[in-house]
């Protein structure tokens, strides 16, 4: 019977032909005469000549020989190929600015297609893909990660994209971004941090007392139903009022909008995946290992420490894993109240019909969410690897 690894692989041709279709189907980039109106939009072979078509072209079609025929080391090969491909692909844009913006025009810009993005997200799932096939380490994948940033940021800082919109957008509001990056982390950060400290507090009490998980969880669970905006807005009456009680609560920063009912709406919905799976991890410690170490004379404390907490350790990162994620989203919606962070630069542009002014916001927020998975992911397969 033949090995795995000489079969066809037919996950990767289907992207590659969905990846093809939307390359020449849709645009890859748009030729904008100021920041707001919509501009002219150009497809591969228009953006980028032959050359750009038929490097894009090329490479998928050796994505799909690599994928079906049994060569040696193929998904070794695809693997370093795509990587190069994601790392280069900002490439594109800059040869299509070089061939179609006018240089006569101070406003003019560039802005990114549809046709990039679903190029980028085709490329990235089969990448993943492979790196499935070759089992690879976490360190390769974060390597390939960190590869294909450090490639886009080169590209970023290259002339030739200077007039990407984008870029133009990150250059205007340079000290308001690195504001925005400090207040979301800040924000999601710190009610992760709050709400690991109350969440295993609070399931250590119902692994001690039976009679409180019912109420707890329900009561958790309560606030994990309410919507977003509407726990937001629910926080601005009564936080006022307390500000206006206590005129010392101002000078803190404390008041019906702003960072203080953000962080405590924040709280609020992290506090569930943190106190469920602490909860639910310690009680599922096998009860043999627990009497081995009561036989090995260890006091409860002891056991607590040395045999439950690490055997509970990958179940409990998961939680915060699911909560970090989560509060970095929802911190962005706190800018509504007036929290800030990077959900400003996102209704800013809506506000302003910018669409990449949206994308300053939006960007950023969905890298820190990946960024906290690939980091939590980790520590979670060295906690369970131990």
């Amino acid at each position: 019977m033949p090995s795995s690894s000489r079969l066809p692989n037919r996950v990767i041709p289907a992207l590659a032909l969905a990846a093809f279709a939307c390359m020449w189907l849709l645009d890859l980039g748009v030729v904008q005469p100021n920041r707001i109106v919509s501009g002219t939009g150009y497809g591969l072979y228009a953006a980028t000549g032959w050359l750009g078509a038929g490097v894009v072209s090329s490479l998928l079609v050796a994505a799909v020989v690599l994928a079906t025929k049994p060569i040696h080391n193929r998904f070794w090969m695809l693997a370093l190929l795509l990587t190069t491909a994601l790392m280069a692909q900002p490439l594109l844009l800059e040869v299509f600015a070089l061939r179609k913006l006018p240089e006569d025009s101070e406003y003019a810009r560039i802005g990114i297609g549809a046709g990039f993005w679903c190029l980028a997200f085709f490329l990235a799932l089969m990448l993943l893909e492979t790196l499935g096939q070759l089992k690879a380490s976490r360190r390769l994948q974060l390597s390939a990660v960190l590869l294909i940033v450090a490639g886009w940021w080169f590209c970023a800082t290259r002339e030739g994209l200077s007039s990407l919109s984008l870029i133009r957008e990150y250059a205007n509001r340079a000290d308001q971004f690195t504001q925005a990056l400090a207040i979301h982390l800040s924000l999601s950060l710190g009610a992760v941090a709050i709400s690991l400290v109350l969440a295993f507090g609070l399931a250590l009490a119902m692994v001690r007392r039976e009679r409180l998980r019912r109420p707890l969880l329900g009561l958790v669970s309560f606030m994990q139903t309410i919507p977003s905006l509407a726990l937001f807005g629910l926080l601005i009456a009564p936080l006022g009022a307390l500000s206006a009680a206590f005129p010392f609560l101002q000078t803190l920063g404390i008041r019906g909008i702003g960072w203080a009912p953000a962080m405590l709406a924040l709280i609020a919905y992290s506090l569930l995946p943190i106190m469920r799976n602490t909860y639910v991890a310690l009680m599922e410690v096998p009860e043999p290992v627990v009497d081995a170490g009561r036989g090995m004379g260890m006091s409860e404390r002891q056991i607590f420490v040395q045999v439950k907490l690490p055997l509970a350790l990958p179940v409990i990162i998961e939680g915060v894993r699911i909560t970090t994620i989560q509060a970095i989203g929802l911190t962005a919606v706190a800018a509504l109240i007036g929290a800030g962070g990077f959900g400003t630069f996102i209704f800013q542009g809506l506000g302003q019909a910018a669409m990449d002014l949206v994308l300053l916001g939006a960007l950023p927020t969905v890298f820190l969410a990946l960024a906290a998975d690939a980091i939590l992911s980790a520590l979670k397969f060295q906690g369970a690897s131990r």
